[in-house]
């Protein structure tokens, strides 16, 4: 998905009237409540900042839009009218352009909250002005917002002569729904070698033909999704219970809960369910 959106670094030089305000508490966002719907405040909120960060421009019905991130005090209370919410529960209610901005601007917080100081020699990091960087300037050791890559893949299988996919549901989830599979990249390994390993380690099976699909950045905490199709080669449903409570293999008519239309997940799987459909 590709957001209307210019990054900067350089702020301009007066703060617009009117721009959007990405304030966190923590990793919760403020928002002017309305109800099913919620908006980002277009004024600099008026309480202390503990960091400020300049985003960019977004792009607006008329012209582009300044964009700033800051974060608040864990004690600070939201002006009447607004709250600070998790970006999950800001789903299907914040304009999507304006959700995907805000996993932005919450990982650059949380970079900058989170390196402080140098990891080597422990001195006061530098902020450096033409990159989103940060420099130690007695080591000079130099750190930026960390991405961790991830895979999510969608296993297809045709049983009977129809097709099927597997879904998994994760133990550790408090919503009881399914989703495909997925898991971090480990050092020295590539994507396709991530997505051949998760599967197996999880539920035991052997892949083919597996196929790039997608991507997106997925801010909880700082993830980058990159999706997948495969094919069933071989194997049995063996689960790694720690992780995974249960594995079926589902067909278009027998689809269970399934995760929000936000994410690459839903994706892959509404994909797999248009290209059942365009056969039919």
């Amino acid at each position: 998905m590709k957001l209307p959106f210019s990054p900067s670094l350089t702020p301009p030089t007066e703060t617009p009237t009117a721009a959007y305000w990405f304030i966190f508490r923590g990793s919760d966002l403020l928002v002017v409540d309305g109800g099913e719907t919620a908006t980002l405040p277009t004024a600099k909120p008026n309480f202390s900042l503990l960091r400020q960060h300049y985003l960019g421009q977004l792009d607006g019905e008329s012209e582009p839009i300044h964009c700033y991130t800051a974060e608040v005090d864990t004690t600070t209370e939201p002006p009447t009218g607004m709250q600070f919410t998790g970006l999950r529960q800001l789903f299907m209610r914040l304009p999507t352009d304006h959700l995907w901005l805000a996993g932005r601007a919450v990982q650059i917080i949380d970079w900058d909250r989170t390196h402080q100081f140098c990891s080597r020699c422990a001195t006061p990091n530098e902020t450096l002005e033409h990159e989103r960087a940060k420099k130690c300037p007695n080591c000079g050791l130099t750190t930026y917002p960390r991405i961790s890559p991830a895979i999510i893949v969608r296993v297809d299988r045709m049983i009977d002569g129809v097709p099927h996919l597997l879904l998994a549901r994760n133990g550790r989830w408090t919503r009881d729904f399914f989703s495909v599979l997925a898991g971090f990249v480990e050092p020295g390994e590539t994507l396709e070698d991530c997505v051949h390993r998760e599967v197996f380690e999880e539920v035991g099976l052997r892949l083919k033909n597996v196929r790039y699909f997608g991507s997106q950045p997925w801010p909880f905490p700082n993830s980058l999704m990159v999706g997948f199709t495969a094919e069933y080669a071989s194997g049995d449903i063996v689960l790694e219970e720690e992780e995974i409570a249960e594995a079926r293999w589902f067909t278009v008519d027998t689809l269970p809960k399934l995760p929000s239309s936000m994410s690459i997940a839903r994706r892959l799987v509404d994909a797999f369910i248009a290209e059942v459909n365009s056969e039919k």
